[in-house]
C-alpha cells in the first residue's frame, strides 16, 4: 500500500515469521528476525538478525555507515576506471589513432587488483567516522542520508571531469618525459 501511495518513498519491512515474508519481499529493504516461528522471514530478507535488540544497531549504525561507505567507494570506482581508460583515449591523439596501446597487458590486471582490492580492504578496516555511541546519541549525524550528501549528480560529474583531466595530465607528462623535453623550461 505504501509503495503504491508514495512511489518515491523507500520502504523497510521487518518481520519474524512466515506471515511477514510477503511484506519483507515487497519492501525495498527487508529485515528478517530469527524467531520462534522459524526461519522463513530471515531466509527471505536482505538482512537477518537473531534478536529484536539488534535492530537499533542495524538501522542506526550499520545503515548510515553502509550508505556513506558505499557512496564513497562507488565514486572512487568511477574515478579509478576513468583514470584507467582516459590516458589511452588521450594517447590516441598523440599516436594518430594507430591502435597502439599505452599499457602493457600485465598492467591491466595489476591495476585492477591494486586499485580495486587493496583500497577497499584498507578502507573497510580503518574507516570509522564516529563511534557507535556517538551515532546512538546524536541524531544530527543521520542528515547525510536524508540530504543524499555523499552521492549527488554534481559529485559524480565532478569526479568524472577530474578523472578525465588527470588522465590528460598523465599522458602529457609522460609524452614530454619520453621526448626528452624539460617541463617548465
Amino acid at each position: 500500500m505504501i509503495r503504491k501511495e508514495h512511489a518515491e518513498a523507500i520502504t523497510l519491512g521487518i518481520g519474524d515469521g512466515a506471515n511477514d515474508v510477503n511484506m519483507i519481499c515487497e519492501a525495498h529493504v527487508g529485515v528478517g528476525i530469527q524467531g520462534l516461528e522459524g526461519m522463513q522471514a530471515a531466509r527471505s530478507s536482505d538482512f537477518a538478525i537473531s534478536q529484536f535488540s539488534f535492530l537499533k544497531s542495524l538501522l542506526f549504525y550499520h545503515g548510515r555507515e553502509a550508505y556513506r561507505r558505499n557512496s564513497i567507494l562507488a565514486i572512487y570506482m568511477f574515478y579509478k576506471n576513468i583514470l584507467f581508460v582516459m590516458p589511452q583515449f588521450w594517447f590516441g591523439f598523440a599516436s594518430a589513432f594507430s591502435g597502439q596501446t599505452l599499457y602493457e597487458p600485465i598492467l591491466y590486471q595489476f591495476y585492477n587488483v591494486a586499485f580495486t582490492a587493496f583500497p577497499i580492504i584498507i578502507f573497510a578496516i580503518l574507516d570509522q567516522e564516529w563511534t557507535r555511541k556517538e551515532f546512538m546519541t546524536d541524531p544530527s549525524l543521520y542528515i547525510i542520508g536524508l540530504t543524499n550528501e555523499y552521492f549527488t549528480y554534481g559529485l559524480v560529474t565532478r569526479t568524472i571531469v577530474k578523472g578525465m583531466f588527470n588522465g590528460l595530465l598523465m599522458v602529457v607528462f609522460v609524452l614530454h618525459g619520453l621526448n626528452g623535453e624539460k617541463i617548465g623550461a
